[in-house]
């Protein structure tokens, strides 16, 4: 089920390799389930695997290539530090919509397609679908309350570092994005899309 995204770690050169991400890590809940999202449904490899043993527990750290030699990675964690109520919610879990930190993968037309296909026959449905006028952008929840974005090029980005540099301290409003479909709350999967207030 992987024939999605082949493996292009033998097209990639060493001049390649010391550029951009070599991988990005978040928390996972369930390594299995991680694996079945990334992998069987979205069509990630997982190419490697390390677990280590801790004194109270144990980690285990999952890599999955995204398609050009850089890989998402998870650490699935028991008993090594971290809080009895943590969350993998890497947005609403710090306070955030569930928008806010999320994942964007490069995707064409195909890819996006085979994807939604892939989701829907396990009953999940996109949280939302939006044309952003340079890109069309698919959106789910992944097992662990993450954002998964699919993001196909449609226009011309925008490349200017002058206009990027003086709107950073501007509010005057330049996103034109619109709905294709609006936000599903079936899409969430159980997760929230806002925070809840903490208990003062």
């Amino acid at each position: 089920m992987v024939e999605l995204q082949k493996d292009c770690s033998d097209q990639v050169t060493k001049e390649t390799r010391n550029r951009g991400f070599h991988h990005v890590v978040y928390a996972c809940r369930n390594s299995e389930e991680t694996r079945h999202f990334y992998e069987d449904l979205l069509g990630m490899p997982l190419v490697h695997t390390e677990v280590k043993n801790a004194p109270d527990g144990f980690f285990r750290h999952l890599f999955f290539d995204t398609g050009d030699g850089s890989c998402i990675a998870f650490f699935e964690v028991s008993g090594v530090g971290e809080n009895p109520d943590w969350s993998s919610e890497v947005s609403i879990g710090n306070g955030l919509p569930v928008w806010v930190n999320h994942l964007a993968f490069a995707s064409d037309e195909e890819r996006t397609e085979t994807v939604r296909e892939r989701l829907a026959a396990e009953k999940i449905v996109p949280l939302m679908e939006v044309d952003h006028g340079w890109c069309h952008s698919l959106y789910y929840m992944d097992p662990n309350g993450i954002m998964v974005e699919f993001c196909r090029d449609t226009g011309e980005f925008g490349v200017d570092p002058e206009i990027a540099a003086e709107r950073l301290s501007s509010t005057e409003d330049t996103d034109y994005s619109t709905f294709i479909q609006p936000l599903d709350v079936e899409g969430l999967r159980g997760f929230s899309l806002f925070p809840t207030p903490k208990d003062a």
